[in-house]
C-alpha cells in the first residue's frame, strides 16, 4: 500500500458514501460524507483475534506525521497483548475519576467518616476552618493535581496576619484529608505531607494557672462576686472535683449514685473514651445540696439559663473568671493545672493524681490495673483537696462555706 502524502490528504473529497485511505501499517484516512476528516488505525483485539478500528484523532488538528507516530504506537501496545480501545477507556475514566476527586470532595467524604468519632462542635471547627482558608483557593483542584506549592500559596496570607496557630491547625486538617485520599485509593502519595516546615511556628504557650498560694484569691474573690447561683457553683464544682470544663458543665443529676457517693461520668462525655468516676466529698455533696432547689428536677446539675432543658455552656466559666478579673491569669483549664501543681507539691502520689484528673497511661496494661485499684486511695486525695479548698475559703460566703455556716448557726 503506497504512503499518502500531505497533499493527498489535504484534498481528498466527500463521497456518496463515507470512505477510507490507506497509508500503510494500519493507519487510514476517513472522510465522511459531510468532508469531515478523521485518523483510524486498523489492529486486531489481543482478547478475541478480531479486526477493529480505533480513533486517534481528526485531521487537521492531527496531522499526517503524528498520525503516523500514533499509529506506531499502537502497534506496539497490541505487540505487547495492550488493546488500545481499553487502555484509552481506563484513561478516560480515570480522568473523569481525577477531575471529580477534587479537594472538597474529598473533604466532604473525609468529614462524613468523622461523624461518628468527634463531637459536632469539633466538626463544625474543623470544617469551618477549610471553608474559609482552603476551599476558596484550592477546594475545586483534583486532589491527584495538588501540589505542595499550591497548598503553601493558598496559606500564606494567613501566616502573614500572623495566625500562626490557625496555619497549624489548617494544615494538619488538610493532611488528614489527603491521607485519606491516599487510603481511599485516589491519589498514591500525599503531596502535602512536609508543608508545616514551611511556615513559622507558633510559640508555645503554657496554660494560664494560678500559683498554689493564690487559691484564697480565687475562692475568695469567686465567693463575693456578683454572678448566678449556678455560675458559682459549676466553678466551685470543677475546682473540687478537678474535672474538664465541658465535664464539669455537663453533669447530670442521674450520674449521681447517692449510694456510693460517687458521680460517675460515661464514657460518651470524657476525653479519653472511658468512664471516670469521682469519688463525692462532704464539700460535693454541700454543693449539690445548693444547686438541688434550682435544679434537681431538671436533667442537668447545671442547666442553661436561656434553655434550661440544656446544659450550660462550658465557656461560662471562662467568661466569669474573666469579669472578676482572672482573665489572663487562669482559665476553666487551669483549675485542673491548679489542682495538679498543689497535690504534687504537698507529696500525694503522682499517679494517683493523674488518675484523680482522668488522664489516661499509655501503657494499657498498666491504665487497666490503675482503673482498678485507685478509686479508694482517690477518696483520700479528693478529701484533702475539698478540705484545703474550703480552708482557703474562709471567712468568704463560698457554696461549701454557706452550707457550713447554717450547719452551725442550727445547732
Amino acid at each position: 500500500m503506497a504512503k499518502l502524502s500531505a497533499k493527498e490528504v489535504l484534498n481528498a473529497k466527500p463521497r456518496d458514501k463515507a470512505y477510507r485511505l490507506g497509508d500503510g501499517g494500519g493507519l487510514y484516512l476517513y472522510i465522511r460524507r459531510s468532508g469531515a476528516k478523521s485518523w483510524e488505525c486498523r489492529y486486531t483485539k489481543p482478547s478475541t483475534g478480531k479486526t477493529t478500528f480505533t480513533g486517534i484523532g481528526s485531521f487537521p488538528d492531527v496531522s499526517l506525521a503524528d498520525a503516523r507516530k500514533r499509529a506506531t504506537e499502537i502497534r506496539l501496545q497490541v505487540a505487547d497483548g495492550i488493546d488500545p480501545q481499553l487502555l484509552k477507556a481506563e484513561q478516560k475514566a480515570k480522568v473523569i475519576s481525577e477531575q471529580k476527586s477534587t479537594f472538597k470532595t474529598v473533604a466532604e467524604l473525609w468529614m462524613e467518616s468523622k461523624v461518628h468519632r468527634l463531637k459536632p462542635k469539633t466538626i463544625e471547627g474543623n470544617w469551618r476552618k477549610l471553608e474559609l482558608y482552603v476551599f476558596p483557593q484550592i477546594g475545586q483542584i483534583p486532589i491527584a493535581r495538588l501540589t505542595a506549592p499550591m497548598a503553601i500559596e493558598a496559606l500564606k496570607p494567613i501566616e502573614k496576619k500572623g495566625q500562626l496557630e490557625t496555619v497549624k491547625r489548617t494544615v494538619q486538617l488538610m493532611n488528614e484529608v489527603m491521607t485519606y485520599g491516599v487510603n481511599a485509593g485516589l491519589i498514591h502519595h500525599n503531596p502535602l505531607s512536609g508543608i508545616r516546615e514551611v511556615f513559622r511556628k507558633p510559640l508555645v504557650k503554657h496554660m494560664l494557672a494560678l500559683e498554689p498560694n493564690e487559691l484564697p484569691e480565687l475562692i475568695q474573690t469567686v465567693a463575693g462576686a456578683n454572678m448566678a447561683m449556678t455560675t458559682r457553683c459549676l466553678i466551685e464544682w470543677q475546682l473540687h472535683t478537678m474535672t474538664r470544663p465541658n465535664e464539669a458543665a455537663g453533669a447530670r443529676w442521674c450520674e449521681i449514685d447517692t449510694e456510693r457517693n460517687v458521680w460517675v461520668i460515661p464514657e460518651s462525655r470524657m476525653k479519653m473514651k472511658r468512664a471516670h468516676e469521682v469519688p463525692l466529698t462532704p464539700q460535693m455533696l454541700a454543693i449539690l445540696d445548693v444547686i438541688r432547689p434550682v435544679s434537681g428536677h431538671r436533667d442537668y446539675l447545671f442547666p442553661s439559663i436561656r434553655d434550661p432543658k440544656k446544659p450550660t455552656d462550658a465557656e461560662s466559666i471562662n467568661k466569669a473568671l474573666s469579669r472578676i478579673g482572672f482573665k489572663g491569669r487562669t482559665t476553666a483549664h487551669g483549675l485542673r493545672a491548679l489542682a495538679s501543681t498543689t497535690l504534687n507539691e504537698q507529696g500525694f502520689d503522682a499517679d494517683i493524681i493523674e488518675a484523680a484528673l482522668a488522664h489516661t497511661d499509655k501503657n494499657q496494661i498498666r491504665s487497666a490495673y490503675n482503673r482498678t485499684t485507685y478509686l479508694e486511695r482517690r477518696k483520700t486525695l479528693m478529701c484533702w483537696w475539698s478540705e484545703h479548698i474550703e480552708k482557703n475559703a474562709y471567712g468568704s460566703m463560698s457554696v461549701t462555706g454557706f452550707i457550713n455556716l447554717r450547719a452551725v448557726n442550727n445547732r
